[in-house]
């Protein structure tokens, strides 16, 4: 959902006035990752057409990013004209009526080149309530050149049991040469994302149709089971604390043999300014094991506007620009057509941006069958493959997540994980009044 980001982004930020002499400012919240900071960097020349408007940046990790606009939001604080969210905030903070309608868009803007699975999944009710700035699913990484040495073939749609072989045979740690990368670091939208399309491979559902958890099942504990000693087999020291990005910096250094992870990083990887593996990156599917069902996920991060701003119109006029067409053309003349933000558009997938990236192929067809619908091999009551858009998910599954970041250290076992997982998720679940 990322890369690490030098101290450049947010220190520039903090340097920029909140004071606009004479002009509108809009203060912009957005996630340290690098289509991000590109987007930052971009929007001088928005500023350049645009005189009268001036951009702040408040340029955040993702944990925090979330905390931080889950409370200004619930607040009306207004300390923000544009918000960078997901499909989880979109559809939950429209419904609220905490964020603006983008409705009356201009026909310029063709509103209907945007995937309608990525529309929806921005949208409350048929409204659209945030413009997609890059859309993914996730897709598994690897060292081609690691898997020819050693006499290996990654099969075009893999399983788990197989990713797990691979990495313990490509697992040399004296070499700083670890097995697999996977998401560690606790949090809803950061291990719990992994792990979640982990456990709806392996069969299992976070609640069944009556609202109940089912952590104490046995497809969780399979999954659970899996993934921590697929980590303690193969993974590098330290796994708890990393997330997207310092799983990327892990691979760009040439020290991840298999990585599983948001699509989104298929531009980064290949980069040979910021990879030092660019030429040995192999592509394929996201892991699947006794389902395909939900084992790739279905995430943007979009640009909204808070019904707390005062500069409403500036904020559509920027938000429409860095999602706009306009803007794709602009990235891909500057930085290469590689590096168009993925996954939202259907004009993106052009012969000439197929060819130049070698991973769009994959995560177009992982967009195209990803349904949030029906995320899982059982029939469940909510709607979201690696989260449950309700309003209570925030909470719960930082929390589940914690609780796995511990069986991961070995503070706790997995089966104890799973007990608390059940007892805290059903403690909640009732307390705000589910099965409703």
């Amino acid at each position: 959902m990322n890369r690490p980001v030098k101290a450049l982004g947010i220190a520039a930020c903090m340097t920029l006035s909140s004071i606009s002499y004479g002009a509108q400012t809009l203060t912009i919240a957005t996630v340290n990752n690098s289509d991000m900071i590109r987007m930052q960097k971009l929007a001088k020349i928005f500023e350049s057409e645009h005189p009268d408007i001036k951009l702040n940046w408040v340029v955040l990790e993702e944990n925090v990013l979330r905390q931080r606009l889950t409370t200004d939001i619930a607040t009306q604080g207004g300390q923000f004209d544009v918000l960078t969210i997901g499909m989880y905030e979109a559809a939950l903070w429209g419904a609220k009526g905490w964020l603006e309608p983008m409705t009356d868009l201009p026909a310029s803007y063709a509103i209907d080149d945007v995937f309608p699975a990525v529309r929806e999944g921005l949208s409350a009710k048929g409204t659209l309530y945030a413009l997609p700035f890059y859309a993914e699913s996730s897709m598994t990484y690897y060292r081609t050149d690691l898997f020819k040495d050693a006499g290996l073939s990654m099969p075009e749609r893999p399983t788990w049991e197989q990713i797990a072989g691979f990495a313990k045979q490509l697992h040399h740690p004296e070499k700083e040469q670890y097995g697999i990368c996977l998401r560690g670091k606790a949090g809803w939208g950061e291990n719990m994302a992994l792990i979640t399309t982990i456990a709806n491979a392996y069969g299992a559902r976070w609640f069944n149709e009556q609202w109940q958890p089912e952590f104490t099942g046995p497809e969780w504990k399979n999954a659970l089971d899996f993934y921590v000693q697929t980590l303690k087999d193969s993974g590098p020291p330290g796994a708890t604390s990393n997330g997207f990005n310092e799983n990327l910096a892990l691979f760009n250094s040439g020290k991840c043999a298999i990585w599983v992870d948001a699509s989104v990083a298929g531009s980064f990887v290949t980069d040979s300014r910021q990879s030092k593996v660019a030429e040995h990156v192999g592509f394929t599917f996201a892991p699947h094991q006794v389902t395909d069902k939900g084992s790739a996920w279905l995430y943007s991060w979009a640009l909204a506007i808070p019904t707390s701003s005062k500069a409403k119109d500036a904020a559509r006029t920027f938000s429409t620009w860095a999602t706009s067409t306009e803007y794709a053309a602009l990235v891909a003349e500057k930085d290469g057509v590689a590096n168009v933000p993925p996954g939202t558009r259907a004009s993106t997938y052009s012969d000439a941006y197929l060819k130049a990236a070698p991973f769009a192929k994959i995560t177009l067809e992982s967009l195209k069958v990803a349904n949030p619908k029906d995320p899982s091999l059982k029939p469940v009551p909510y709607v979201g493959i690696q989260l449950v858009t309700i309003p209570e998910f925030q909470a719960v599954g930082t929390q589940v997540g914690k609780l796995f970041s511990a069986a991961l250290i070995g503070q706790t076992s997995v089966d104890q994980a799973l007990s608390a997982a059940q007892q805290t998720t059903e403690r909640e679940m009732k307390r705000a009044g589910y099965p409703k």
